[in-house]
């Protein structure tokens, strides 16, 4: 049988609830693809809890009492992604893709949080920079994340991240498209597919399947050639249709 919830007015639209609230913060899981390694952005943590630590970036939705409640969970993440790195949402794709709320992540008291995953092109990775609550920022190899010994449960946030986008990789093209430059060879785009399977690709099965998204119109041909380090043709250039 459920409960009853006592609700006490506190005058025009307000109440005030039996049940305590939660707060509700967003963290995001910046990713890109520098050289051959798949790296995620770290803010050093300038505030307690976990001063001095590492960990991702993000902070806490706001909220009102007031008729609109405060903003979304789309607008607070896209507002701390660029508040803390320096990126506009506009230029990063930006996708939530779970809640983690167990008691205890959190010291200041009970804390869900939503995760994200921003995937950010190689050409922009000079925009970045660390908000003003943070120490430094500095992207860093999934690989040697583990050393790191992150801030709360970002850990596990990130290890979320990674197996969603691996999972998503070959059934949603925007997942590679966001992660190469806007013009991109054939090997920039496989080094992508690598970097985030965290395997090699055979060649030929590579090209079947780069030849099969320009057959269907996912992948384009785009101006000009690229030339390459050392001897050899220049290297043509494409671009995903859509985006």
């Amino acid at each position: 049988m459920s409960r009853a919830v006592a609700v006490v007015p506190r005058g025009p639209g307000r109440f005030t609830y039996d049940y305590p609230r939660p707060a509700v913060t967003v963290d995001m899981v910046v990713l890109a693809i520098v050289g051959f390694e798949l790296r995620v952005l770290l803010i050093r943590r300038g505030q307690p809890p976990h001063r001095g630590r590492w960990a991702l970036p993000g902070g806490f939705v706001h909220t009102s009492d007031d008729g609109d409640q405060g903003e979304s969970l789309d607008a607070a993440a896209a507002r701390e992604l660029q508040e803390e790195t320096a990126l506009r949402p506009e230029d990063v794709f930006l996708q939530q893709f779970r809640a983690f709320g167990r008691p205890g992540r959190d010291p200041r008291g009970r804390v869900i949080s939503i995760g994200y995953l921003a995937l950010v092109p190689a050409d922009l990775l000079t925009r970045t920079r660390a908000g003003d609550d943070a120490a430094a920022a500095q992207w860093c190899p999934v690989a040697d994340v583990e050393r790191r010994k992150l801030a709360f449960d970002h850990a596990e946030i990130l290890a979320c991240a990674l197996q969603t986008m691996r999972e998503r990789l070959l059934l949603e093209v925007r997942i590679a498209a966001s992660l190469v430059p806007l013009e991109f060879t054939k090997a920039e785009l496989r080094r992508v597919f690598e970097a985030v399977a965290g395997q090699s690709y055979d060649k030929s099965n590579f090209n079947k399947r780069f030849n099969r998204m320009i057959d269907d119109g996912t992948i384009v041909s785009g101006p000009g050639v690229r030339a390459l380090p050392g001897p050899g043709r220049p290297a043509s250039l494409y671009r995903f249709a859509d985006y």
